[in-house]
């Protein structure tokens, strides 16, 4: 049986401003994108952006106030389209230039989601 090493999650923080510089240097630096996931924290939404290189993750995350607008990295990694959609759909954040924009259709519910009443 091999030997587990346990690696530190790392999760630096970007701001909302270098958040498309940062995910362009990962990009040329040969990460992956792994994924990108919400959630509320008192009036803000934390958003984290996993990369993956070497079996390595390297986590970006994003605190913006309810309403503040996030640039898409769908320019950059295209399947960020899923997340960024279900991120707009579940917590009614606004993703600017996305490559595929469901408009608000990506999930149907029949009742509006805790974290987007407005949906």
């Amino acid at each position: 049986m091999s030997e587990r090493v346990s690696v530190e999650q790392n999760f630096n923080p970007v701001e909302l401003s270098q958040l498309l510089s940062e995910v362009k240097d990962l990009k040329a630096e040969g990460y992956r994108f792994g994924q990108a996931c919400a959630t509320v924290v008192d009036d803000t939404f934390e958003i984290i952006y996993s990369f993956d290189k070497d079996h390595v993750l390297k986590n970006l995350k994003l605190v913006i106030a309810q309403g503040d607008e996030v640039e898409s990295i769908t320019g950059i990694y295209w399947p960020a389209f899923i997340y960024e959609n279900e991120m707009h759909d579940l917590f009614g954040i606004k993703f600017n230039h996305m490559e595929l924009d469901y408009e608000g259709n990506f999930f149907k519910v029949v009742e509006p989601t805790p974290w987007n009443p407005k949906k």
